[in-house]
């Protein structure tokens, strides 16, 4: 039987990769995608979701998680301003939702269990410039296990992005012929757009277009 793939999808740059690759690899009627509105303060990202699955022709679910704007205490879904640059006492930027994408991958293979898909992809990269230990190939490889275990389901989780530097992304963009759709997606934590140019995801991203040597198609 062919294997079929579920991509955790925000609409930003890095998903919108996942997902190209993602109808490269499992083909283009083997992928389905998954999208949170968790109460982000970049909630325009579900629109950036809703276009970029359309044009891909890709199926696209949206849960909803209000749990995370109820904890508070990080600048993507709580009441602090984000943060251009530093980081908190425990060495993380405020934009750090804890637990955020250990939450998104159990709902996402809860979802993909209902579905009958054991591969999930996610665009996690240990080289981004935040350090979040949710990003870690480590920590993926154990929840895969425990999802398995937990759920009596194999699940395979794919980390295309996890070594790869944000050039190296935006030429992996180009090579799967995914540069024209990431006019459409959505980087700002401030939710803005055009984009705010000032925030640690917007600087992180044209520094990744800079490097590369390519426009960034969303300008």
């Amino acid at each position: 039987m062919k294997r079929k793939a579920l991509v955790l999808f925000s609409g930003g740059q890095d998903s919108t990769t996942c997902l190209y690759w993602a109808l490269k690899k499992f083909g283009a009627s083997s992928v389905e995608a998954v999208a949170f509105d968790y109460g982000q303060r970049h909630r325009i990202e579900l629109s950036s979701a809703k276009k970029i699955a359309k044009l891909a022709n890709v199926p696209l679910t949206i849960l909803p998680i209000t749990t995370f704007s109820k904890l508070g205490g990080n600048a993507l879904t709580g009441k602090l301003e984000v943060k251009n640059s530093g980081v908190e006492k425990n060495g993380l930027p405020n934009t750090f939702v804890p637990g955020r994408n250990l939450i998104f991958l159990t709902f996402a293979a809860a979802h993909a269990y209902k579905v009958g898909i054991h591969d999930l992809v996610t665009g996690v990269s240990e080289a981004d410039y935040s350090g979040y230990p949710d990003c870690r190939q480590n920590t993926i490889n154990a929840l895969a296990r425990s999802l398995s275990l937990g759920m009596d389901f194999p699940v395979k989780i794919h980390t295309p992005l996890i070594k790869l530097s944000k050039s190296k992304t935006v030429m992996l963009a180009k090579k799967l012929g995914a540069l024209e759709v990431l006019a459409h997606s959505h980087t700002c934590y401030n939710g803005k757009r055009p984009p705010c140019g000032r925030c640690p995801a917007c600087k992180l991203r044209a520094k990744g277009f800079l490097e590369a040597g390519i426009k960034d198609p969303i300008h």
